[in-house]
């Protein structure tokens, strides 16, 4: 556990295991916590990368930190991984988090041998997808304005149901409620904006993960990845929209990744 400074920033990391290194990229109000049970799994393939991106949990909050964007935070994880002289590595993005794996794979290839992307946040591919986000805006900027510590909250109901809230254990209910902030930043800035024809242009080996029971939408955006990125394959899971980094899957591509 440590600390480093990019970008005027300081981000809280871990590192676990030996290897190629692999780095874990969280979503909106997430935090390096939520790789959870995974990382055992993932170290035993690699140097496993896991950190608490810019304003949430133990990094650094600007202040004010109203607005970011996922550029700002492909920033953040390609300075990252300079400092830490851990490039190119497999870089595994759940939802906003793959959005950022796809921004730094566009900005910074250099830095990035392989794609894991756990229905990342793309949204601009569905029309459907978009109409969810400006849903799921307005219910997040409604909460804050009545109390900005419901924002968490509000958040996960939206996007992963009632029952994921409330199966969450006490710690991981209170990072999302001490991430209000942070989530506010991100949902006011939007989502990367990417086209079919842009992501085209990766090349990169890539594993689109969706799950069987998120919104349909999702699975929109999954398959319009899918269809455009040349050297990608798309696998289905059971469950929701919080998927397991450590699916079969997911530990097959990384083993078999060139490093």
């Amino acid at each position: 556990m440590a600390e480093q400074q990019v970008n005027g920033v300081r981000l809280y990391y871990e590192e676990h295991g030996q290897g190629p290194p692999i780095l874990c990229v969280h979503g909106t109000g997430g935090s390096a916590l939520m790789w959870g049970a995974a990382v055992p799994e993932l170290a035993r393939l690699g140097r496993v990368i896991i950190y608490d991106r810019r304003g949430c949990t133990r990094s650094q909050r600007p202040d004010p930190y109203d607005k970011t964007s996922v550029a700002e935070h492909a920033d953040d994880a390609a300075a990252l991984l300079g400092a830490l002289g851990a490039a190119p590595a497999a870089v595994v993005g759940r939802s906003y988090g793959g959005g950022v794996a796809i921004d730094l794979a566009l900005r910074y290839p250099d830095r990035v041998r392989g794609l894991v992307l756990l229905e990342a946040a793309i949204l601009s591919l569905s029309a459907e997808a978009m109409a969810w986000e400006a849903s799921l805006r307005r219910r997040v900027l409604a909460s804050a304005d009545e109390d900005v510590t419901t924002v968490g909250e509000t958040f996960i109901r939206f996007v992963l149901g009632d029952a994921a809230w409330e199966g969450f254990p006490a710690p991981i209910k209170q990072m999302f409620v001490d991430n209000g902030l942070a989530i506010l930043a991100e949902v006011n800035s939007g989502l990367r904006q990417v086209d079919q024809q842009v992501l085209a242009t990766i090349d990169l080996p890539a594993l689109l993960v969706a799950a069987a029971h998120s919104p349909e939408a999702f699975r929109q955006v999954t398959d319009a990845m899918a269809a455009a990125m040349p050297n990608s394959h798309m696998h289905m899971v059971e469950g929701g929209h919080l998927i397991s980094p450590a699916d079969p899957a997911v530990l097959r591509f990384l083993q078999e990744l060139p490093s």
